[in-house]
C-alpha cells in the first residue's frame, strides 16, 4: 500500500448534516472505496477542510473525526464524521452553518495528527480517562468508542465541561456509550453556567477543582492514559492537576482547540528562545536564510524571505507543504529540524517530548542560523 501524501485533498461527498446544538453541528463525508485507505485513521486523528473564499485566498480548517477509527485488519472506512463548532466571525465555521448541504462535495485532506490511542497497544485491563471541554469532546468520542469496541477489558472515565445542557454536543453519542459500556464507560458532567439536577456543582473545572475531583472519580496512579482536549486554559489547568497529583507526563495527552490568552503561549525551546535576540539582529538585512526541506521523498532548498517562517518560504515553491491554521494550534505542519536553528513564535500543538525530540511548527518557526533543514515526512 502507498502511504498518503502529507498534504494530499480529495474531493469527499457530504452525505448528512446533523444540527447538534444552536451553534454545532456534525458533517458526514462519504469515502469512495478507492480512497478509503487513504483516508484509514487513528483515534483522536483529525481533517483539514478548505475553501475558497471571497477574496480569493484558500481558507483551511482542521475539524477531528468522532467517529471510530476502523479496525486495523479490516477496510478503511466507508464514512467519516466531524463536529464544527460555530466560531464568532469564523468564515469556515459560518459556511458549514449556513450553506453546506447533503450532496456537497467538499476537498478535504488525508487524516493526519497525534493525540491518538493506539487500541492494540493497551495494556491488558487498561484504565484510560480524558477531561475535556466544549467540543474538545470530538476526538475523545472516536478514542473512546473505538477502545472499548476493540478490548472488552478497557475501561474508559470522561469528564467532561460544557457551558449549559442546550450546547452540549453529541450528547445521545455519549449517553449510547453508557448505555452499551454501562460497566467500563464513566460519565461525569459539569456545566459551568447552569446547575444540574444530580451530579456536580456548576462551576468551571480548574486546577484546584480537578485536583480534588479526580481522586474522587477513579485510581489516577493506575490510569494508562489521560487525554486533555479543549479551550487552552481548561487543558492547561488538567495538566498542572495530574502533574500535582504526581502522574507521569508520559501518560498525558493534549490537544487545544481554542487559545484564550495568546501571550500565555508556551516558548519552543529554552534555545530557541534564547537565539531570539540574534534572529531578530538580522531583521531588515533582507533575505539571508535558506531552508532545505524534505516533503514526500523530494527536497528542495530556497531563500526565506524577511520575517517569513519557514513553512511560507516552502508554499512559495511546494504548493503541497501540509498546514491547516497557521497558528501554532493544530499541529498540521510538524517537522523535523535536521540541521540549524529556528525561533518559534507560538507553540500550543507539539508536547514538551516533541520539541525536545527536534520537532517544530514550521508556521511558528524563523530561521535564526543561515542554514535550516527540515523534515516533513519525519
Amino acid at each position: 500500500m502507498t502511504a498518503a501524501r502529507h498534504g494530499a485533498f480529495h474531493p469527499l461527498t457530504v452525505t448528512e448534516v446533523e444540527r447538534l446544538t444552536d451553534d454545532s453541528v456534525a458533517l458526514t463525508l462519504r469515502v469512495p472505496p478507492e480512497l478509503r485507505e487513504e483516508y484509514r485513521h487513528a483515534p483522536g486523528q483529525h481533517l483539514t477542510l478548505r475553501r475558497g473564499s471571497a477574496t480569493g485566498t484558500e481558507v483551511r480548517r482542521t475539524y477531528s473525526i468522532c467517529s471510530p477509527a476502523p479496525a486495523s485488519d479490516g477496510p478503511g472506512p466507508e464514512w467519516l464524521r466531524v463536529g464544527v463548532r460555530l466560531v464568532e466571525g469564523g468564515e469556515f465555521s459560518t459556511f458549514a452553518h449556513k450553506e453546506i448541504a447533503a450532496g456537497d462535495v467538499l476537498e478535504v485532506m488525508v487524516p493526519a495528527g497525534r493525540f491518538v490511542l493506539d487500541p492494540a497497544a493497551a495494556p491488558d485491563a487498561a484504565h484510560y480517562a480524558a477531561v475535556v471541554g466544549g467540543s474538545g469532546i470530538t476526538p475523545v468520542l472516536s478514542i473512546a468508542a473505538t477502545l472499548l469496541a476493540a478490548r472488552p477489558d478497557a475501561r474508559f472515565c470522561l469528564v467532561r465541561s460544557d457551558r449549559t445542557a442546550a450546547s452540549t454536543m453529541f450528547l445521545e453519542e455519549v449517553a449510547d456509550l453508557k448505555d452499551r459500556y454501562p460497566e467500563r464507560f464513566q460519565l461525569v458532567t459539569v456545566l459551568s453556567r447552569e446547575e444540574q439536577e444530580a451530579g456536580l456543582p456548576s462551576g468551571r473545572l480548574d486546577e484546584e477543582r480537578l485536583t480534588a475531583l479526580l481522586p474522587a472519580l477513579l485510581p489516577v496512579a493506575e490510569v494508562a492514559g489521560w487525554f486533555l482536549c479543549g479551550p487552552y486554559g481548561l487543558v492547561q489547568g488538567a495538566g498542572r492537576a495530574l502533574r500535582a497529583l504526581e502522574v507521569p507526563r508520559t501518560r498525558t495527552h493534549e490537544e487545544v482547540f481554542h487559545v484564550e490568552d495568546a501571550a500565555t503561549a508556551p516558548s519552543a525551546t529554552a534555545a530557541a528562545t534564547a537565539s531570539a535576540t540574534a534572529s531578530a539582529a538580522r531583521a531588515g538585512s533582507g533575505p539571508s536564510s535558506r531552508v532545505t526541506a524534505r516533503l514526500d521523498g523530494r527536497s528542495g532548498t530556497w531563500p526565506v524571505r524577511d520575517g517569513e517562517s519557514l513553512l511560507d518560504a516552502v508554499l512559495r515553491n511546494r504548493a503541497d507543504a501540509p498546514y491547516a491554521c497557521k497558528g501554532g494550534v493544530c499541529g498540521t505542519c510538524r517537522a523535523f529540524l535536521v540541521t540549524g536553528e529556528v525561533r518559534m513564535d507560538r507553540n500550543f500543538a507539539l508536547e514538551e517530548e516533541e520539541t525536545d525530540a527536534g520537532f517544530v511548527l514550521a508556521c511558528q518557526s524563523h530561521p535564526v542560523t543561515d542554514e535550516v533543514e527540515i523534515d516533513f515526512d519525519r
